[in-house]
């Protein structure tokens, strides 16, 4: 029987009193090969392929059988087999990266992937994705060419270097920058500087990786020039100088200027060697949340031989790392073995060339939108929160605009906040922020004084009228 209905025979009552159900008749099951004729079998073959469509079925028909036999399945069975093994595929086969929407203000958000690339570099990256490019190509001479050249000409605008090379990631940029200048020799660090940060990346592994030995000099609060001086000797081949990047010391500490540091650091024909950690170019005056996070071209301009930074936290581009300094110290990188195994695809290169445009230009704090979402101002957000505040008591929800804060997040700025306005929700905080995850897409959200919050700084403007949907629907179980 194709359709596998079949029909219970029955209770029978056991002399102990107990109701005992008489095992289904299991050949009411369709076969694998009776299944593959009905018409849901093909959709499904289409969409995920016969192979893993025939192992989905054959996987739901023992699972139905299963469930017979434990008297938990009636009624069609086909179909109860085509729709398991339905949801089995769209399970199976289901994108483990998805889109999320960030309502938790932290601009470099880490864990969500750090920065939104702009419409620009989205276009710039479909564009090159969908063709053959130049990665390796030499156009105007008809030969081989080199990939590490690309974007090299606007990093060494913006920073003021002379050469500059991209990775895929700060990590892999400094590993390589000190497997390549410092192998087996050793690299003066202050013991305020060996930092971790996020994932588990700590300075002092990186550099026993890299082949580098390190020597610590100074204190956790307070290392001077004298104390990076008195270190030198032959043995040396660099300083490295570290931004804290997720923390700050405060009280009595002290921390040699970088123009002082070079200088010495010059007198014994010692490069200095800085990890930024963000790509941070400036941005427009009166915001004072980054008013003290360092600058490429600054720290080129003061006389460090080579910087390192990411492209994907304040510079606002893709994931990448980038080493920007003078033209000797860069091609020893450059030529160094690990260049290969680090370097970086085509893709990453197209969104960092189109990201660099913005900022070169001047456009970035309207395009760019890291950059965008830290200088928005503050009367936009509060226009948007009393609109979103508004849609959500209209639904049912005890909703309130209050005051609060968005960090820049993604090792950027610590310590650093910009005044924002919340919209706080009056449901079971730990309820709700679990059923925001559920969505479609996920919003995630945080938890102020019992409350879960949105900021809106973080989110799309574009995105307000969905998510004011999206929060209602999450929200309807939660009423009273």
């Amino acid at each position: 029987m194709i359709g596998g209905r079949i029909a219970a025979r029955g209770l029978q009552r056991a002399a102990g009193g107990r109701d005992i159900f008489v095992t289904s008749n299991l050949r009411a099951i369709p076969s694998i090969d009776q299944l593959t004729q009905r018409p849901a079998f093909g959709a499904l073959e289409a969409a995920y392929g016969r192979s893993a469509t025939v192992d989905a079925f054959r996987a739901e028909a023992a699972n139905v059988r299963m469930r017979l036999a434990a008297g938990e399945a009636t009624g069609d069975l086909a179909a109860l087999i085509e729709e398991g093994a339905r949801a089995r595929l769209a399970a199976a086969l289901a994108p483990s990266l998805v889109r999320v929407i960030n309502a938790t203000g932290v601009i470099v958000h880490t864990n969500l992937g750090r920065a939104p690339l702009s419409d620009a570099a989205v276009a710039r990256v479909t564009a090159l994705a969908t063709s053959y490019t130049n990665l390796e190509y030499d156009v105007t001479h008809g030969r081989r060419g080199h990939r590490d050249i690309h974007a090299e000409r606007l990093l060494c605008r913006l920073t003021g270097a002379g050469a500059a090379v991209v990775v895929n990631n700060n990590a892999a940029a400094t590993m390589l920058a000190l497997a390549a200048l410092a192998h087996g020799r050793e690299v003066i660090i202050s013991r305020g500087e060996l930092v971790e940060i996020g994932g588990g990346f700590r300075v002092p592994d990186v550099m026993a990786q890299s082949g580098a030995v390190l020597r610590e000099v100074g204190t956790t609060n307070r290392t001077r020039v004298a104390d990076y001086a008195a270190a030198i000797s032959e043995r040396t081949a660099a300083i490295l100088r570290v931004h804290p990047s997720n923390f700050t010391i405060e009280g009595f500490t002290e921390r040699p200027a970088l123009k002082d540091l070079t200088t010495m650091a010059a007198r014994f024909n010692v490069p200095v060697v800085e990890d930024l950690g963000s790509g941070f170019f400036g941005l427009p005056a009166g915001i004072v949340a980054l008013r003290d996070e360092p600058n490429a071209a600054a720290s080129i301009a003061a006389g460090v031989a080579l910087v390192m930074f990411s492209g994907d936290k304040l510079l606002g581009g893709p994931q990448a790392g980038i080493l920007a300094g003078d033209v000797d110290t860069v091609s020893r990188i450059r030529r160094h073995p690990l260049m290969r195994a680090l370097r970086a695809g085509k893709l990453t290169y197209a969104a960092l060339e189109a990201t660099l445009e913005d900022i070169v230009t001047g456009r970035a704090t309207t395009t760019v939108p890291v950059l965008r979402m830290i200088a928005l101002p503050l009367a936009d957000i509060d226009r948007r929160a009393h609109a979103l505040a508004s849609s959500l008591s209209s639904a049912g929800l005890n909703v309130d605009v209050v005051d609060g804060y968005s960090t820049i997040g993604g090792g950027s700025a610590p310590g650093s906040t910009l005044p924002t306005k919340l919209v706080a929700i009056g449901l079971p905080a730990e309820k709700l922020e679990a059923a925001l995850r559920t969505l479609n897409p996920p919003v995630i959200a945080r938890i102020e004084d019992s409350r879960v919050v949105l900021d809106l700084r973080t989110v799309d403007p574009d995105l307000d009228h969905s998510l004011g949907d999206l929060i209602s629907s999450a929200s309807l179980s939660l009423l009273p």
